[in-house]
């Protein structure tokens, strides 16, 4: 699992950050999160083809966030993409979505579906679960959480014992089949060992530190958390719906998450450096995104 910061300014772009947008390179697939002006030219530049991508996350639905649609849908149509393109984001999302449709002069040539999403589960595959929360802003916010599915480890001693010769029976037991052994039948849970956690991501969008952000993070292998402030603006943070490095580290910390990403900096900082000693005060792994900054979420 690899994360491509593509943008990570708050609400203007500058000459080295540009609009939000992360992808993530997980499960034979690239996964957007938001979609800020300009975001197909840092995917072009980071080699990342927007053809590849099948799911757009919307946090909200600031211009920082969302003024990169457009230009990508319309890429992928003239691309003549095939492949239908799904996209998930707040209410108000089928009527933003319908509005891109008729902007410009352009013909789709793929189906474009739009969820419209509500706390939980939104979308689940065979390895992974992607699941929302509705967090604090000036306008509806969701932060999202992508979390790979493991099955547990396939104990091939056991399954020899059982009589199952290596082969398709193995694959079978380990995808959760059950299999014949002559008149016997081998249920998955007699050769496989406990559940294993997979992997998870968080990442916040913009809000204020929450209860639930410190619920939704829990145990995260890393977060991405909005830091558009220092500490000491952090009445001015609240009353823009944003959070402070100083208050991003402790959601982070209460949270007991293994890394932390600050993204979406204020223009009023040329460097970054006061942002991640803050956060690094109270949680120790703590970074600040560049444009292009690529991270590897191991096991």
């Amino acid at each position: 699992m690899e994360l491509v910061f593509l943008g990570t300014s708050s609400a203007i772009p500058t000459s080295h950050r540009n609009h939000s947008s992360i992808a993530l390179k997980a499960f034979g697939e690239i996964f957007l999160f938001d979609c800020g002006e300009g975001t197909q030219l840092q995917m072009s530049k980071a080699k990342i083809s927007p053809m590849k991508i099948n799911n757009i996350f919307i946090t909200h639905f600031h211009g920082d966030h969302i003024l990169g649609l457009p230009g990508i849908i319309q890429s992928m149509a003239f691309r003549g993409r095939k492949n239908p393109l799904h996209i998930f984001g707040p209410k108000g999302l089928v009527e933003m979505v319908n509005i891109i449709r008729n902007f410009g002069y352009f013909s789709l040539t793929f189906e474009i579906y739009m969820h419209e999403i509500e706390d939980g589960i939104i979308l689940e595959a065979e390895n992974y679960r992607v699941s929302c929360s509705k967090m604090n802003h000036t306008v509806l916010n969701f932060a999202y959480s992508i979390y790979e599915k493991r099955r547990p480890k396939f104990i091939k001693e056991k399954a020899i014992a059982l009589g199952i010769n290596p082969g398709p029976d193995f694959g079978k037991l380990q995808r959760g089949i059950a299999v014949k052994v002559g008149d016997n039948i081998i249920n998955p849970e007699q050769v496989l060992g406990e559940e294993r956690k997979g992997r998870k991501i968080v990442y916040s969008g913009d809000t204020t530190p929450s209860d639930q952000m410190q619920e939704f993070a829990k145990d995260a292998d890393l977060l991405v958390h909005e830091s558009t402030f220092e500490g000491k603006y952090g009445d001015e943070a609240g009353e823009m719906g944003h959070s402070t490095s100083v208050q991003a580290a402790e959601i982070a910390k209460k949270a007991n998450v293994k890394r932390l990403i600050l993204t979406h900096v204020s223009t009023r900082y040329k460097k970054s450096d006061i942002l991640e000693t803050e956060a690094r005060e109270i949680f120790e792994n703590s970074t600040v995104a560049e444009d292009f900054m690529q991270i590897e979420v191991e096991r």
